[in-house]
């Protein structure tokens, strides 16, 4: 029977439930990080054009607007831990709806396989988000998540290569083949071929992420009650609604447009790279790179916080990089544009782990209803890269790029230095 924890005394204590989570983070970061290859994919196996082929990650981050609250009230019920092992199956049976609908080529189908896969994420993340954060100390709850996001970036830099190996290898010449065939007939099947190239490597994921659901079911790991490890006093607060802590729904905002920013740096990366006419062998590897630089950011986050710096201090330093990285892949081109897009990953890295422990911390009896509200806000990676692909029509696209992210990264500046404090009569 597993362990119920009220409060968690120290970091080291937990070692083993971290190391639990950390796989599950590693699966987060290697489903959510394909959206960028996938972009590529779908556009060239549908025949798609930008604004249809960004309905990928749509799909994909709406699921977490629409299904986080509902996944709190299926936590009520069932614990952390049988919600995650219930997650994980959920995952399964949406990789194999995508691996069998995008075979068929049915549009329509492999978004709603990658809807059902968001479902099944939404449930983990709102489990496992809150269990790292209250399973030590909150003020270093900054320094677990970036140790669960090494593992889920790590993730996330290694499966545009995987996907690239199994699925897009020689990308480059497919989209001649395709204009060149010799008839229509010819030409479909081409890209059922193509599209056909998904269902092995989905059919895997999907059997994988069913041996872990089971392993998750019968581990160790402890459940941990929120309402003890998360008390309402450190914040100086007494009883109230979930609409009396406004640093949280400030927090919510702002999770909303870090999600945002950060699925622009690395999803959209391969689009912003094509902008400037560099070859699809080379944007497939992008999101890659600000992967890359994200595994960076969280190494200099593990390093510094909370021993020199407070998570809300490096909060707000990163934004600044944020600004700064933008203006540099505004006022460059080519590959060095791009390069600053990548160096974005940097600046986000150490976001997600400072903004969702500072939004929960002292929510009490709250806790899973305030992740919820905070799991919903990473609908930002549907809403703001979508925002990005429509204005692009209309205006340059570096422009488009820089009008999006900048005032997100002054908003994200604004909650690491005050709105992080709001209404709460004790400064954590």
């Amino acid at each position: 029977m597993a362990t119920t924890l009220a409060a968690a005394p120290s970091d080291r204590t937990h070692l083993g439930p971290m190391l639990v989570i950390g796989v599950l983070f590693f699966i987060f970061g290697f489903v959510t990080w394909l959206n960028g290859p996938l972009i590529t994919f779908v556009k060239l196996a549908f025949d798609l054009d930008d604004v249809n082929a960004f309905l990928v990650p749509m799909a994909f981050y709406l699921s977490y607007f629409f299904l986080a609250l509902p996944s709190s009230s299926v936590l009520r019920r069932t614990g952390m831990k049988k919600g995650m092992a219930l997650g994980l199956f959920v995952m399964a049976i949406g990789a194999v709806l995508f691996g069998q609908f995008t075979t068929m080529r049915l549009y329509p189908g492999a978004l709603t396989g990658l809807f059902v896969i968001g479902a099944g994420l939404s449930l983990l993340q709102t489990a496992s988000n809150p269990y790292i954060s209250i399973l030590g100390p909150i003020d270093s709850a900054a320094q677990r998540i970036a140790f669960m996001g090494i593992c889920n970036k790590l993730a996330g830099a290694i499966a545009p290569f995987v996907f690239g190996a199994l699925v897009l290898s020689g990308i480059g010449t497919f989209g001649q083949q395709v204009e060149s065939a010799p008839t229509p007939q010819a030409r479909e099947a081409l890209l059922a071929t193509f599209a056909g190239k998904v269902h092995l490597p989905y059919m895997v994921m999907a059997a994988l992420l069913v041996v872990l659901a089971l392993w998750i079911a019968r581990s160790s790991l402890p459940e941990i009650k929120p309402a003890g490890a998360n008390s309402e006093q450190a914040i100086g607060h007494r009883d109230g609604s979930i609409f009396s802590f406004p640093h949280l729904w400030l927090g919510v905002l702002c999770l909303f447009l870090y999600v945002g920013v950060e699925v622009m740096a690395g999803d959209a990366i391969g689009t912003y790279g094509q902008g400037f006419g560099l070859p699809p062998d080379a944007t497939k590897h992008f999101t890659s790179y600000t992967l890359i630089g994200m595994l960076a950011g969280y190494l200099a986050g593990l390093a510094l916080i909370p021993r020199f710096i407070t998570q809300q201090r490096y909060l707000a330093v990163s934004a600044v990089l944020g600004v700064v990285f933008a203006l540099g892949a505004w006022l460059t081109h080519g590959y060095v544009s791009v390069a600053f897009v990548a160096a974005l990953g940097f600046a986000n890295a150490m976001m997600w782990p400072a903004i969702f422990p500072l939004a929960i911390n002292g929510l009490g009896r709250h806790t899973e209803a305030g992740s919820a509200l905070l799991i919903m806000g990473i609908a930002g990676g549907a809403v703001v890269p979508q925002l990005f692909v429509h204005l692009k029509q209309h205006v340059d696209f570096q422009l488009a790029f820089t009008a999006l992210v900048v005032p997100c990264y002054l908003y994200i500046l604004y909650y690491g230095l005050a709105g992080h404090r709001t209404g709460q009569r004790q400064a954590p």
